[in-house]
């Protein structure tokens, strides 16, 4: 593993916490207690506007990731990137080996932050690119796409952030995924992914950490709330429609 924790310093913690983000419940935690990564895969797994999105945008930053996505040597080609207003004060409390590799010289960096916002345009634009996939994904469906990312980008120990990697990814593709994240683990690379699939967060001995108004809390799969809708919703698909489709 790279990172053992995010957290923010006191110095650069804010006065009084009614100013986005920290009035995001996630993010007030932070701010309070830090984050701690137990595992090489970690999962943020919450609804829209929970806040998870804005958290693994920071963690990116801390490791020298652009928050817009990319490598650490910064795929948009701008050499000093705006932070986020989370990323500006979060840090991450490294381990030997994050800390060697944020010090070596950027070629050694092995890192990448793929959102789904900007991931449809990368494929449409780095095709081929030197230091990138040489995939033409340009000419690829965005599920084909993403996956040529993945098998490219996602393949040495290093730190890998992903937010909603799911979007463009049909339920085989998902399973794909899960057999990467699970063998980065085990390869000594570390993963964090903010998801709404419960079909990525099932990924074999990850840290699932559930986002939403209460802040955070640790969970298993199958107490979280997104599996409990999922299961309940695919069983009686009507008990969750009737509220929206009937006059």
């Amino acid at each position: 593993m790279f990172a053992r924790r995010a957290y923010i310093p006191e110095s650069l913690r804010p006065r009084d916490f009614r100013s986005w983000p920290f009035t995001v419940p996630c993010v007030a935690e932070l701010a309070e207690h830090g984050l701690e990564f137990t595992r090489p895969v970690t999962f943020l797994v919450g609804d829209n506007g929970s806040g998870k999105s804005t958290l693994v945008e920071a963690i990116a930053e801390g490791f020298k990731l652009d928050a817009r996505g990319g490598r650490a040597a910064v795929a948009t080609g701008r050499p000093n990137p705006t932070k986020t207003a989370l990323g500006e004060v979060l840090r991450l409390e490294t381990t030997t080996d994050g800390a060697r590799m944020l010090a070596g010289p950027r070629s050694k960096k092995k890192g990448f932050f793929l959102r789904a916002e900007t991931a449809f345009s990368m494929t449409e634009n780095l095709g081929g690119v030197p230091g990138y996939w040489e995939d033409k994904t340009a000419d690829m469906s965005h599920g084909e796409g993403f996956l040529a990312v993945f098998r490219s980008m996602f393949r040495d120990p290093g730190f890998y952030v992903m937010d909603e990697p799911e979007s463009a990814l049909s339920f085989t593709a998902c399973l794909h995924l899960v057999a990467l994240m699970h063998e980065l683990g085990k390869s000594g690379a570390q993963v964090v992914c903010a998801t709404h699939s419960p079909i990525l967060a099932s990924a074999p001995d990850a840290d699932i950490i559930e986002v939403g108004e209460h802040g955070m809390s640790r969970v298993k799969w199958a107490d979280l709330a997104l599996v409990g809708h999922w299961r309940r919703y695919l069983t009686n698909p009507h008990a969750y429609l009737r509220h929206l489709t009937e006059t």
